[in-house]
């Protein structure tokens, strides 16, 4: 049950790109499990991929790529990883690769492949071969939900996001997809996302915006604390909306870099709101402290709790599981300064319970789908935020049952 999350009726075409999405046999549902994005010449590309040290062979190989040519295609399967499977896992990733460029007549470089799914099995290369001309022939400009759904895993709900704006009197569009469940605190969680937009704009500024906007969102959520061998987020611009090339230190980046970070945040808290078997939505803001690394462990302390994930779960207003986590952080406060709120009430200060605070009033909050954490450290300026979802016997459930 996804918290508070509706699906998209519509996403925006982007100038320049093409999708397709069709049911190859890779996943058991025979639900859509292949994904073709293409896009126009002299596009320009930005990623960043997980720094797990056992990514999957798609990520090796679409890192390399990058690096050697400007791509023209995302190949994208879902309903297997491609991970922990050694060389053979290289040679497939690569054999998808050589498979497409036969078919659109490019180069095995130009094309950048992604997986995600069940780790440590083969990729059925047979399946995607007997599926890539029908998968080619269906590229269409209309195709991102089509394409949205063809990554999903264990999602319940597709994760899509259209917004436009004006730059220099010309309509600029962003479209971007997600999928994630579980499995998910990106470090760049079985994470991957596919943004686009048609501004015309450099690659190394495309890059930048892409890292700032993944750092307030994407390496701002965990369902579990489990960082993917497969992460990748993309963000292409075609360069069609007929703006002149925006460039650093100008209104028109700040505006386009705005609009970047609110697709991703969205897309990011989409993630969220339906991780495997949430019930809560849980925004945890650690304000007043020494750093913003202080401010984030303290954070993800608190988000990677099992007792405290279980405590929301329950709806269950035991601070005490919030208290000892704050303290087992690793960060130096003052337990005497220290402050801690569910939504706007206070219920620890003063080393203990806050006297104004009441079980009434905590079990009122806990009740709801979506809360606040608010810690105020008082040990310095800096802040951090980032958005996490309860523990329920569901999650246990999907988990267990993943591979059957």
């Amino acid at each position: 049950m996804a918290v508070n999350l509706l699906e998209p009726d519509l996403l925006l075409a982007v100038k320049g790109i093409r999708l397709a999405s069709i049911a190859a046999g890779i996943k058991k549902s025979q639900e859509n499990d292949l994904v073709l994005i293409q896009m126009s010449e002299n596009s320009q590309c930005a990623a960043v991929f997980t720094q797990n040290l056992f990514c999957a062979a798609p990520v090796t190989i679409a890192r390399e790529h990058l690096q050697l040519q400007a791509p023209r295609y995302l190949l994208i399967n879902s309903g297997n990883a491609n991970a922990g499977t050694g060389e053979q896992g290289l040679r497939d990733a690569n054999k998808c690769c050589e498979l497409l460029a036969k078919q659109a007549g490019c180069q095995a470089k130009e094309v950048l492949p992604f997986s995600t799914g069940v780790i440590g099995e083969n990729l059925p290369v047979n399946n995607i071969e007997n599926s890539m001309a029908s998968l080619y022939q269906q590229l269409a400009d209309d195709n991102w939900i089509n394409a949205g759904r063809g990554i999903m895993t264990t999602d319940t709900k597709l994760k899509g996001i259209s917004r436009q704006i004006k730059l220099q009197g010309k309509v600029v569009t962003v479209t971007g997809v997600a999928k994630g469940a579980g499995m998910i605190q990106p470090d760049m969680a079985t994470m991957l996302s596919f943004i686009a937009t048609d501004a015309a704009i450099s690659k190394q500024l495309l890059q930048q915006c892409l890292i700032a906007a993944v750092n307030n969102s994407f390496n701002a959520i965990t369902v579990d604390s489990d960082t993917s061998t497969n992460d990748a987020c993309v963000l292409i611009a075609t360069g069609q909306a007929g703006n002149e090339p925006i460039t650093l230190n100008s209104e028109n980046y700040q505006q386009l870099a705005q609009l970047i970070n609110e697709v991703c945040l969205y897309l990011a808290q989409a993630i969220i709101r339906d991780a495997e078997g949430a019930t809560k939505f849980v925004e945890l803001q650690v304000n007043t402290a020494r750093s913003v690394d202080d401010a984030r462990q303290v954070a993800y302390t608190v988000a990677h709790s099992p007792l405290v994930k279980t405590a929301l779960f329950a709806s269950d207003p035991n601070w005490g599981r919030i208290l000892a986590a704050v303290g087992r952080a690793g960060v130096d406060f003052d337990i005497n300064k220290i402050q801690i709120y569910l939504n706007d009430i206070c219920i620890v200060s003063k080393g203990g319970r806050d006297s104004a605070y009441t079980e009434e009033q905590g079990q009122k909050i806990m009740q709801q789908q979506e809360i606040t954490i608010r810690i105020e450290m008082q040990t310095g300026e800096h802040s951090a935020c980032i958005w996490t979802s309860d523990l329920s016997y569901d999650y246990v459930k999907i988990n267990s049952e993943y591979r059957s």
